[in-house]
């Protein structure tokens, strides 16, 4: 791959992304292509955005947006379900608690207890 002298100067600016350049994407016709379509998108109170997730996921994540997309009350439902779900999972009060209580080590009698010394003498 040869590089101009402008692109190797940019190449060189702290913060730069590989392949995140404008001039990079094509046309000016294409990048106006590009911009208005997220421009209607927006309109439509859409958003376009990545996910990151198992290879296994894929079909199911974008079936999902999908339906989600479509604003019916199916998706209202799935929503719900969704939020609900999240919600008592992040949300359980006393998490730790019940963990620790459900401990093999419950009931067995430990002696925690170490003997007091005052330690030893040392000289400064």
């Amino acid at each position: 791959m040869v590089f101009e002298l402008s692109q190797v100067a940019f190449l060189l600016l702290s913060g730069y992304i590989t392949g995140y350049r404008d001039s990079t994407m094509g046309s000016p016709a294409q990048t106006r292509a590009i911009e208005n379509y997220r421009k209607r998108l927006s309109k439509r109170g859409m958003a376009r955005f990545e996910v990151l997730g198992l290879k296994s996921d894929k079909d199911l994540i974008r079936t999902l947006a999908r339906k989600l997309a479509e604003n019916t009350p199916e998706a209202d439902e799935i929503r719900t379900s969704m939020r609900q779900t999240i919600a008592e999972k992040s949300s359980m009060k006393g998490g730790i608690l019940a963990w620790l209580r459900s401990s093999p080590l419950v009931g067995a009698d430990l002696n925690l207890k170490r003997p007091f010394t005052r330690g030893r003498k040392i000289d400064l």
